[in-house]
């Protein structure tokens, strides 16, 4: 990474009655998001760190043919729990990274929790029919479920065990060698 320093911001949002924090990454100086490898490698930071010791899940529900070749391509595992949603569990490292520098044009979920363990086939139909607005319903049974648009610099977590000083405090820590400051907006 260069020697800027980026700033993920950390905020509650009102998004009526789903209780949610957004992340924003961002060029400090310019206010504009931070994207390709650098915002890759801190996405890939703090993912984990919000998910802490739960499983957690990347679903993809559009655009699947490109990720299923890029996840063969790099041997990541991966199961079609029916034929419009691809779900990754818990990759790791540059794998993960990778993931998220090549699909960051893409809007894809993340889910966290003990649900994640087992197959929860009433989210991953509705992830096909509706993308993301399927986490709308099943988010209070989640640590969190997340949207990524990490095009625009955005990670909004969905749920109600997660507000934004619980986020800063799971992710300051996993982002201190990346040059990236933590904090609620000014």
């Amino acid at each position: 990474m260069n020697d800027t320093v980026s700033r993920l911001e950390v905020m509650s949002l009102d998004l009526g009655d789903v209780p949610s924090v957004g992340l924003e990454l961002i060029d400090p100086e310019t206010r504009e998001p931070v994207i390709g490898s650098d915002a890759a490698r801190i996405w890939a930071a703090t993912v984990p760190s919000l998910a802490g010791e739960e499983h957690w899940t990347l679903d993809f529900f559009a655009h699947l043919e490109p990720v299923r070749d890029f996840c063969r391509s790099r041997n990541i595992p991966f199961h079609e729990p029916n034929p419009r949603v691809l779900i990754v569990a818990q990759p790791e490292g540059d794998n993960l990274t990778a993931l998220f520098e090549r699909f960051a044009g893409e809007t894809f979920g993340i889910r966290a929790g003990e649900p994640v363990a087992a197959t929860d086939a009433a989210v991953e139909g509705e992830l096909a029919r509706s993308g993301v607005d399927a986490y709308h319903a099943a988010f209070s049974r989640y640590l969190f479920c997340a949207v990524c648009d990490f095009e625009n610099g955005f990670l909004t977590l969905l749920g109600n065990r997660i507000w934004a000083s619980e986020a800063i405090r799971r992710v300051r820590s996993a982002l201190a060698g990346l040059q990236v400051e933590v904090t609620r907006p000014a």
